[in-house]
C-alpha cells in the first residue's frame, strides 16, 4: 500500500473559509477564535495541500479602504510566497452582508445588482493577478420564500445578464478565466434558483459565453436534493463542463451539512472518487467542508487533514477495485463491455436494423429476460474492497 500523506501533486485545495469557519451557526455564537489567513496558508501548506481558495471577504474585510486592503494582501502573497502554495480558484462574498438579502444578480433592487457586479469585477482582478483560472459563482441568495416575491423568468433574465458581462469583462481584459456554476436546491434562501446540476447545464447553454462557463458541483448541494452526486458528476464530465468540484460529506436529505469527505455517504464517496480518477479528472480536489464546532484549533486541523487521508484511501481501494481479476470478472458476467459497443455496427443503417429480424421478429423477449445480471456480485465486490475485506 502507498503512503496516505497527501502532497502538492495531489492537488487538494481548501478554501479559507472552511478552515476558519469559526462554528457559529443559526442557534449558537461563534465556538472557536477567527483564524488569520496567512496561518490557514501556513498550516495547509504544511498538511501536503496544493492550494488555497477564497472569498473577496475572507482576505480584505467588507469595506476596507484601499490603504488596509492592500496591507491585507501584502501579508497573503508573502505567505503564497513563503509556501509555494497556488490560488486555483476565487469566488465573491455575495450572501453575508444585508444588502444582499433578496440575492445579488437577482436582486429586485436594481443597485444592489450594479453593486453586486462591480464587486464581482473587482475580486475577478484580483483573482487574475494571484494566477486563479476558474471563478465559482455560487448564488446562495438568488431565490425566493414565496411566490409572488420573485418572478423567476425575469430573474433569469437577470442572471444571464450578469454571467453575460463578467464574460464580456474576462474576454476583454484577456483573462485566462472560465466561470464555474455552483448548484444549491436550499439553504439558505427557501428555494434557489439553478437548484441541481441539471439545471444549471441548460441554463449555461443560453450565454453569450457558454464555452467559458461551466459548474463547480458540491457533494452535499446535490444529496440535498436526494440525488446521486457520482452521476451528477458524469454527466457534467460527459458535457465537458466539470471546471471545479467541492468535496465534502453529507448525510440524506437535510440542511448542508458540510462535513469532512468521507463522512455521511462512504459508498457514493468511493464511486465519486472510482470517477474522477478513472475520467482523469485534472482539476483541484477542493475541500469545501465546515469543522464541527465542537472542534478546538487542534480539531480543524486533524479535520483538514481527514479529507485528504480518506481521499487517498479511497483511491487506493478504487484502484484495487478495478485491478482485481475477479472485479474484471464480473464486469463482463455485467455485461458493461456491450454497453460501451455501439447499438448500430460501424455502417450500420437505421433501414440495416430495420431489416434485421434478429432485433425484433425473432427476438426472444422472454429468453433474455431470464438473464442475470449479475450486478448483486458485482457490488459486493465493490463493497469488500470498501471494507477491506
Amino acid at each position: 500500500m502507498t503512503t496516505l500523506a497527501p502532497t502538492p501533486d495531489d492537488k487538494f485545495t481548501f478554501g479559507l473559509w472552511t478552515v476558519g469557519w469559526q462554528g457559529r451557526d443559526p442557534f449558537g455564537d461563534a465556538t472557536r477564535p477567527a483564524l488569520d489567513p496567512v496561518e490557514s496558508v501556513t498550516r495547509l501548506a504544511e498538511l501536503g495541500a496544493y492550494g488555497v481558495t477564497f472569498h473577496d471577504d475572507d482576505l480584505i474585510p467588507f469595506g476596507s479602504d484601499d490603504s488596509a486592503r492592500e496591507g491585507h494582501l501584502k501579508r497573503f502573497r508573502q505567505a503564497l510566497d513563503t509556501t509555494g502554495l497556488k490560488v486555483p480558484m476565487a469566488t465573491t462574498n455575495l450572501f453575508t452582508h444585508p444588502v444582499f438579502k433578496d440575492g445579488a444578480f437577482t436582486a429586485n433592487d436594481r443597485d444592489v445588482r450594479r453593486f453586486a457586479l462591480r464587486k464581482t469585477i473587482r475580486n475577478i482582478d484580483l483573482a487574475a493577478e494571484l494566477g486563479a483560472t476558474t471563478y465559482v459563482a455560487w448564488g446562495g441568495r438568488e431565490g425566493s420564500e414565496s411566490g409572488a416575491a420573485k418572478d423567476v423568468r425575469v430573474a433569469l433574465d437577470r442572471l444571464k445578464e450578469a454571467f453575460d458581462l463578467l464574460g464580456d469583462y474576462v474576454q476583454e481584459q484577456g483573462y485566462d478565466l472560465r466561470f464555474a456554476i455552483e448548484p444549491k436546491p436550499n439553504e439558505p434562501r427557501g428555494d434557489i434558483l439553478l437548484p441541481t446540476v441539471g439545471h444549471a447545464l441548460a441554463f449555461i447553454n443560453s450565454l453569450e459565453h457558454a464555452d467559458r462557463v461551466g459548474l463547480n458541483p458540491e457533494v452535499g448541494h446535490e444529496q440535498m436534493a436526494g440525488l446521486n452526486f457520482p452521476h451528477g458528476i458524469a454527466q457534467a464530465l460527459w458535457h465537458g463542463k466539470l471546471f471545479h468540484i467541492d468535496l465534502n460529506g453529507q448525510s440524506g436529505i437535510k440542511f448542508d451539512q458540510d462535513l469532512r469527505f468521507g463522512a455521511g455517504d462512504l459508498r457514493q464517496a468511493f464511486w465519486l472518487v472510482d470517477l474522477l480518477e478513472s475520467a482523469g479528472y485534472q482539476g483541484p480536489r477542493h475541500f469545501d467542508f465546515k469543522p464541527p464546532r465542537t472542534e478546538d484549533i487542534d480539531g480543524v486541523w486533524a479535520s483538514a487533514a481527514g479529507n485528504m487521508r480518506n481521499y487517498l484511501a479511497l483511491k487506493q481501494k478504487a484502484a484495487a477495485f478495478r485491478a482485481d481479476p475477479a472485479v474484471q470478472a464480473a464486469l463482463r458476467a455485467s455485461r458493461l463491455d456491450e454497453l460501451a459497443r455501439p447499438t448500430l455496427a460501424p455502417a450500420e443503417t437505421l433501414a440495416d436494423l430495420l431489416a434485421d429480424r434478429s432485433a425484433y421478429e425473432d427476438f426472444d423477449a422472454d429468453a433474455v429476460a431470464g438473464r442475470g445480471m449479475a450486478f448483486e456480485q458485482l457490488d459486493q465486490l465493490a463493497l469488500d474492497h470498501l471494507l477491506g475485506i
